[in-house]
């Protein structure tokens, strides 16, 4: 059975570097059951103390096993069986140790503090199993009873403690990969908004002036070759703007927004009525306007159809109309105006889409 360890991973089954801390604490912690291996082998009896010894070991070995072994069990209360299969045994040297067998039931107490079974459930057989220990010990008249009683108690609230920090421990690690995943995720979405909004815009206006400049070129125009050469700007500045983007350190301004939609829509035939001003927009939102006015004007030129398109700004909103085809012919769903949707709705602000006063389209933004 594998053993899920994060968002979208599987470990492998096996024993994980919590267990193998496990093993070597456990291990040196069964030192403690050589005093009951002495008092076995002071038995008269060779055959008892050769059974008692086995079950020693064999005590031993689900102690050993007991955190790897609750670890993997599903069922809540199914990881209380170690911990009952430990104090059977310990009662089954009551023949030949009487009351002492007692001094094992610290070992009990830890395989129910890591059973992961609840802090109530814990915190009752712990107390029992204390108090049980304690009484046998004050039925025999011996002062160590209290001891035992305290030794049960402590170790075991400790380990209690021990395992709630790790698995403290492990629900951080979950939630850092969780974050780590998501924080990717977004930074992929923002990349492919990004690169699509940025190549949108850039590939339209490259394929309107490379438009113009081949019916330049038929009419033997020499303002072809200027619209070439613009032509290898945009391309050069498309690629720097992709590497950028892929970097994360572009920028979008709206005064440089507006200048190359001023640019895009004379190259496509379509009038541009643009503020001469952008002083009344804030300065926090001067990136996310520059982006409403890249995309809003490239589906403009794309779409549209359109002969006039007007940006109107002022401190609370961006407002970008045509007088195209309206909202039948304009992608209102698409990937474009999709991807500019979330990046509005990711700063608070709201947007818009409908038929404007020219008759078009029209993209309002407000914040």
């Amino acid at each position: 059975m594998s053993e899920t360890t994060g968002p979208g991973r599987v470990r492998a089954p096996g024993y994980g570097p919590s267990d193998r801390g496990w093993f070597l604490g456990a291990g040196l912690s069964l030192i403690w059951t050589f005093p009951t291996l002495l008092s076995l082998w002071e038995l008269p009896n060779v055959w008892a103390a050769v059974a008692g010894s086995g079950i020693v070991v064999v005590f031993a070995a689900i102690f050993l096993l007991s955190v790897p072994v609750i670890r993997r069990m599903p069922v809540r209360f199914a990881r209380l069986v170690p911990a009952g299969i430990l104090l059977a045994l310990s009662l089954s040297l009551v023949p030949w140790l009487g009351a002492d067998v007692r001094w094992m039931w610290t070992f009990v107490g830890v395989a129910v503090a890591v059973s992961r079974v609840g802090r109530a459930v814990v915190f009752s057989i712990i107390a029992v199993l204390a108090a049980v220990s304690f009484l046998v010990g004050v039925h025999e008249g011996t002062f160590l009873s209290a001891l035992n009683a305290a030794i049960i108690v402590s170790v075991s609230f400790m380990m209690f403690s021990f395992v709630e920090n790790v698995v403290t421990l492990e629900k951080l690690r979950t939630a850092q990969e969780q974050v780590a995943e998501l924080a990717a995720e977004r930074e992929r979405g923002r990349v492919a908004r990004d690169v699509h909004d940025i190549l949108g815009h850039s590939l339209t206006v490259i394929t309107v002036k490379t438009e113009l400049a081949g019916r330049l070129m038929d009419a033997g125009s020499p303002a072809a070759r200027d619209e070439i050469a613009q032509i290898e700007q945009l391309s050069r500045g498309a690629l720097a703007d992709v590497r950028a983007t892929v970097h994360g350190y572009r920028g979008v301004s709206i005064s440089g927004e507006l200048a190359a939609a001023r640019a895009a829509l004379e190259s496509a035939g379509v009038t541009a009525e643009l503020p001469g001003s952008t002083e009344q927009v804030p300065s926090d939102r001067r990136e996310l306007a520059g982006w409403v006015v890249r995309e809003a004007v490239t589906n403009v030129v794309r779409h549209a159809g359109a002969s006039v398109c007007r940006v109107s700004l002022d401190g609370r909103s961006i407002d970008v109309a045509d007088d195209g085809r309206g909202p039948s012919g304009a992608p209102s769903s698409g990937s474009g105006l999709a991807g500019l949707r979330e990046r509005v709705e990711t700063t608070g602000a709201r947007m818009s889409v409908g038929r404007s006063d020219l008759g078009g389209f029209r993209v309002r933004v407000t914040w």
